[in-house]
């Protein structure tokens, strides 16, 4: 497989994050090339929009948008070995760290798309992805910027699309503008459901996540983080999808 290069692509959707931090030494840049070589993929290497098929066997398809560090992501790769997981992420440093976990804990259950995940979902068939996780996503907080944010309803349709009924979406932040944003967003879409029944299912990590650096530097800072559970629901406007 090739991996995707991480540069700004010539056509798609505008991306406003960061591509590149502090300049990888030759260690972690021989490692980043070596993982990605063998694990990384784009869209052209799934003909049919199956990513089963960058697997060696039939499975679960888990996707992480905007993985970050990775530490969530090799958390769910180890506690799932027979869920193939997709994690999408275009900075580069993130990458790189990412790699490094599944190098040491011999993780070979992960693809890493290193672009933004807009490029990929329509590339993917419907009724493909089985779980999505989107943890800590930048929360744009300027007004301005909202537009930016990743929960939009363009985006929401492009996951109805992909994921089959009953799939399971998971977003966590400690943004309160973000979350009550998230959460009318999804709720007015129609094809999603959210599963809380009280308030320990949104204030409490669920016993089946796994910490990240961006929940631990909430925490330390005393902003309590929200884990909004949603289910893919079929619904009238959305049938065939």
């Amino acid at each position: 497989m090739v991996h995707a290069p991480g540069t700004k692509p010539s056509e798609g959707p505008h991306f406003y994050g960061r591509r590149r931090g502090h300049t990888l030494g030759p260690r972690r840049r021989e490692r980043l090339d070596d993982v990605l070589g063998r694990y990384g993929f784009v869209p052209s290497d799934l003909p049919d929009g199956t990513p089963q098929a960058l697997f060696d066997s039939p499975r679960p398809i888990w996707l992480e948008i905007g993985f970050g560090a990775g530490e969530h992501l090799a958390a769910q790769a180890a506690a799932h070995p027979d869920v193939g997981f997709i994690g999408c992420e275009p900075f580069r440093n993130g990458v790189a760290t990412l790699t490094r976990l599944i190098e040491e804990q011999a993780l070979t259950n992960i693809r890493v798309f290193h672009e933004d995940v807009r490029l990929l979902l329509p590339a993917l068939a419907p009724a493909v992805i089985d779980r999505v996780f989107l943890m800590f996503p930048d929360p744009w907080p300027k007004k301005r910027h909202h537009r930016r944010r990743f929960v939009t309803p363009e985006n929401l349709d492009q996951l109805a699309h992909v994921m089959r009924n009953g799939a399971a979406l998971r977003f966590a932040s400690d943004h309160p503008s973000y979350i009550r944003w998230t959460l009318a967003m999804v709720r007015a879409h129609g094809a999603f459901e959210w599963t809380a029944r009280c308030a320990a299912d949104w204030r409490d990590r669920p016993a089946d996540g796994a910490p990240t650096r961006f929940e631990e530097k909430a925490l330390a800072a005393g902003r309590p983080p929200v884990y909004l559970d949603f289910i893919r629901c079929q619904r009238p406007r959305l049938e065939g999808a």
